[in-house]
Formats: C-alpha cells, structure tokens, sequence
C-alpha cells in the first residue's frame, strides 16, 4: 500500500521545479514543509532522491528511476480528471470519425453541424476512406468510430445498424424509355455500366448481387464516388449503380431517371462501428446517439 501518496506529488513537482523554494511556490506550502517531506520519502525509501547544485537540486540516480514511475502515474492521474470533466461537461476532447465520401456527405455532414453546434469546445477529426479502410483504421486506433456500408462480419467489432438505404440503376435522358417497365438484369447489362471501384463495400454488394442470378457485369466506366458516378450518369455516359437515398432531388427533378431491375436488389443498412472491449469518450457516444 502507498502510506502518502502527498509525498510523491511533492517529489514530482520537485522533480520537476528543480528547486525546493519554486517547488514549495507551486505546491502553496513553505520550503521547509517541502524539505520535511523529502526526507521523510527518502527515508522510507532508504536512499538519497536529491542532491543540490549551485542551482538548485537534481534526481540521484534513484531518484531517477522513482521518477519516472512517477511520472506515469501523475500523467495517467491528469488523464483520468480530464476524462470526467469531459464525460461530465463535453467543454473539451475530440472525436475521431472515419466514413466514406458518400455517407461523409449525405449521412454523416448533418449531425456534424448540429453536434459542433451543441458541443462547440469539441474537435472533431474526418477521415474519409472505403468500408475496409475505415475498418483498418479503427483496428489501428487512429479513428473512435466508423460509418460503414453493411454488411460486415467481423467479431472483432461492434456493430449499430443506422439508416437502411436502396442500392438503384439510373440514367439521364437518353436512356429514359427504359424507365417504361422493370427489365432484366440481361437487358441491362447490353447497355454502358457505370460502377464504383473495386474495393468498396458497395462494389462488392453490387457484384454479389449480380453473380447470385448468374450475371457478371463489367462496368464500361469505374469511378472513385457516388457523385461522380451521378455526373457520368447525368450527361449520358450510361448506366450507373448509386444510392437511391442519395439521389433524391436529382431524380424528384427529372435530371435521373430510375431503371427498374428484376430480381430487385434487396436494400441493405448504413453501420456504425465501434472496438469490441475498447472503451469509447463520453463525446464518442454522444455523437454515436446522435446517429
């Protein structure tokens, strides 16, 4: 059992003062109280922590090595106190959020402006990357938190299911008589494709989909986003795989049209994903609820 763990703080400021006089000025006690209580440590522990220059005084080899347990201990003390005041108040902290362009933009940017309009003091740090990247990120600790497209299995995480969101073929113009009834995944694949890289989430959801009825679809055109891939559809480059949540007033405008497909592909959800046995900041979960 530490008998008074008084005694180590004044070590510690000591230690870090270099003087007994400024070490009692930071302490708000007298410099013989300082004194008294150094040797008292000392003699707990047997053997001289200090010894004085014409500057001051200096850690003795043992003292050394008391120190920097110290050190660590008076640190992780500091951590712990500024982790409840910000479980307590939110007035400091920062949370780290990785997401993907898409859902950076059309999911994640709305609860962005109202949390940092509640939680101002908080900082908050984007990443944007595919489904796997964040995945790696979060496994490496340099994100809280990611916003990912399911599905995912990983025991290593632990997942929220957010907002569902329907996966959807569109087109500009040119390709509007299409829209007149569902066709066949036959039918659409004689046109120009338009799909995301390999390696997103969505990609491989996308392919999935289209090798369980006996289809390969080889995209004409692969893009790095959903909104390029709107762009490309736009202007009449083809026929692209977006998010129907996310192109809402582009198709209420008529500047894309809906190719219906049969079989229909099923809807699939938004997840939040978190450490399993990884503690998160009151911050985290805050903004976690928030989602």
């Amino acid at each position: 059992m530490v008998e008074n763990l008084e005694w180590y703080k004044v070590f510690y400021i000591t230690a870090i003062a270099g003087s007994f006089s400024r070490a009692a000025e930071q302490l708000f006690i007298t410099q013989p109280a300082v004194t008294h209580t150094i040797k008292q440590l000392e003699a707990k522990h047997k053997g001289q922590l200090f010894f004085r220059t014409s500057r001051g005084v200096q850690l003795t080899n043992e003292g050394q090595i008391l120190f920097q347990y110290i050190e660590q201990a008076y640190n992780l003390i500091t951590m712990g106190e500024k982790k409840l005041a910000e479980m307590h108040n939110l007035m400091e902290g920062e949370v780290r959020i990785g997401a993907g362009d898409t859902l950076c933009k059309h999911y994640l940017l709305p609860h962005l402006e109202v949390f940092h309009g509640l939680y101002p003091n908080i900082k908050l740090q984007i990443t944007n990357r595919t489904t796997t990247e964040t995945i790696q990120l979060l496994k490496a600790g340099k994100i809280d938190f990611g916003i990912i497209n399911l599905p995912v299995i990983d025991e290593q995480l632990i997942i929220r299911d957010s907002i569902e969101i329907q996966d959807c073929f569109v087109a500009g113009s040119p390709y509007r008589q299409l829209t007149r009834a569902p066709i066949t995944l036959e039918q659409l694949i004689e046109h120009p494709i338009l799909l995301l890289e390999k390696g997103s989430n969505t990609r491989t959801f996308i392919d999935q989909y289209a090798k369980q009825h006996h289809i390969t679809i080889q995209p004409d055109i692969e893009l790095g986003s959903i909104d390029l891939l709107v762009e490309f559809a736009r202007t009449g480059l083809g026929i692209a795989c977006v998010i129907r949540n996310f192109v809402t007033n582009e198709l209420e405008q008529s500047m894309l049209y809906e190719i219906q497909v049969v079989p229909p592909i099923p809807p699939r959800k938004v997840g939040i994903v978190t450490l399993r046995n990884v503690p998160i900041s009151m911050a985290t979960e805050r903004f976690i609820k928030m989602l």
